[in-house]
């Protein structure tokens, strides 16, 4: 008996502890949706926060009550959308984008105004009078966009950072980085693109950077679809008018705009 009363407590203080679980698992859990579960498998889990959600369980919970867009998920691309759209039963069309550098300022092509010796980051850099190069919208080069990239994409090459289209998951870390604001995320398809930032007027342009946009109109008064503007100094493209043919890559005198 000495044995036998300890062991029988402590199985009746197992059997209460056990029921009194049970009870509040049953009336005290918080309901599980079944749709932000299912909306969470169809998610990549890289938690970059492009979708501009707390990650993946942020974007999963404001997709299951209405208040996201099943298309933000930059890792994911169509894939991820279509699913999500099979999911939440809408029809989802996906453009793949990826990040773009606007400026075509090698370090042999753009001048310097003095020499900088603080920090070698873009951020300091740009704190010091804009930084050490006379376009004020260039680039820096000193890699914080690199640095900011969680997916290897970007890679410093004769001191401007070159984007590996292959590995660029759109998360949009490195736009948010750049204190110069000239990276900007494109449709990964586009073929004719605009390698500079630079909104001065002409001769200041010149004065700066060899390979700069100048304001001539050329490309504008070249394209036939209307897709291509002067906007601020600046030639500008509307991608969903561009039909890729080039003719504004021929005809500009600065080779600042690119065709595939």
């Amino acid at each position: 008996m000495e044995i036998l009363i300890p062991v029988l407590v402590v199985l009746i203080i197992g059997i209460i502890l056990g029921l009194g679980l049970s009870f509040a698992d049953k009336f005290m859990s918080v309901p599980v949706d079944e749709k932000q579960i299912k909306i969470r498998e169809c998610l990549p889990g890289a938690n970059c926060g492009a979708c501009g959600f707390s990650g993946c369980d942020g974007y999963a919970a404001a997709l299951a009550a209405g208040e996201a867009q099943p298309d933000k998920c930059a890792p994911g691309g169509e894939t991820t959308a279509k699913a999500l759209g099979e999911v939440l039963g809408v029809k989802v069309e996906a453009q793949k984008k990826v990040a773009f550098i606007a400026c075509g300022g090698r370090p042999d092509k753009v001048k310097e105004t003095f020499e900088y010796t603080g920090l070698k980051t873009c951020a300091a850099a740009a704190l010091a009078g804009g930084g050490p190069i006379a376009c004020e919208f260039g680039c820096l080069g000193y890699g914080d966009c690199m640095r900011a990239c969680d997916f290897n994409a970007i890679t410093l090459s004769d001191g401007k950072p070159v984007i590996c289209e292959d590995l660029c998951a759109a998360c949009g870390k490195c736009v948010k980085t750049c204190p110069k604001s000239i990276i900007s995320l494109i449709p990964k398809d586009a073929k004719t693109r605009v390698s500079c930032s630079n909104k001065k007027k002409g001769p200041a342009v010149l004065k700066a950077c060899d390979v700069s946009c100048i304001a001539c109109g050329m490309c504008e008064r070249a394209c036939d679809a209307g897709a291509i503007k002067v906007i601020d100094n600046l030639a500008v493209i509307d991608y969903s008018l561009c039909t890729a043919c080039g003719k504004c890559a021929e005809v500009c005198p600065r080779k600042v705009i690119t065709a595939k």
